[in-house]
Formats: C-alpha cells, structure tokens, sequence
C-alpha cells in the first residue's frame, strides 16, 4: 500500500466518521454536544496541521547542519572557473 492510499484511507475514514457524528446518520441519538464540538473538527484538524507543519519546518530549520567540507570544496570550484575563465579571456 502506498503512502498516498494510507493518507487516503485514514481521510476517508476520519471523514466517515465526521459525517456519522454530524448527520446523525444511523440514528445514534447523541447528545447535541456532541453534534456542535464535531461539526467544526475539520477546521481545527487543519489549523492543527498547519501549526505542525509550521513548527516542523521551523526546528529543521533552526537545526540544520552546516556542510564545511562541501562549502570549502565549492569555494575552490569557483575559484578554479574563475581562473579558467581569466585564462579564456572573460573579464570579472
């Protein structure tokens, strides 16, 4: 199963599940709370998955590693086209 269908089948399941509590469909004589807290759940489910997602990208990017081996080897690549360029005859 691929990923895709895993976030597809627990969608759909949320969702059925959503409409089972909101509609009353089968008749299940909820409580009317019940029916006012889940009506707007998708709202906060995807306002919580924002602020996750925000948070998420935050820290890996607040701890993201600094390549100093591969800096210094690019360095020298630009310093190495350059002078092959001087030698061509392009003026920097």
């Amino acid at each position: 199963m691929t990923k895709l269908m895993q976030w597809l089948f627990g969608a759909s399941l949320l969702g059925g599940l959503w409409a089972l509590v909101s509609f009353d469909l089968l008749d299940l004589n909820l409580p009317h709370t019940y029916r006012e807290v889940a009506w707007p759940m998708p709202l906060y489910l995807l306002v919580s998955f924002g602020c996750f997602s925000l948070a998420t990208v935050g820290y890996r990017v607040a701890t993201f590693n600094d390549c100093d081996a591969a800096a210094e080897e690019l360095q020298e690549q630009i310093r190495e086209a350059r002078e092959d360029l001087r030698r061509r005859g392009l003026k920097m």
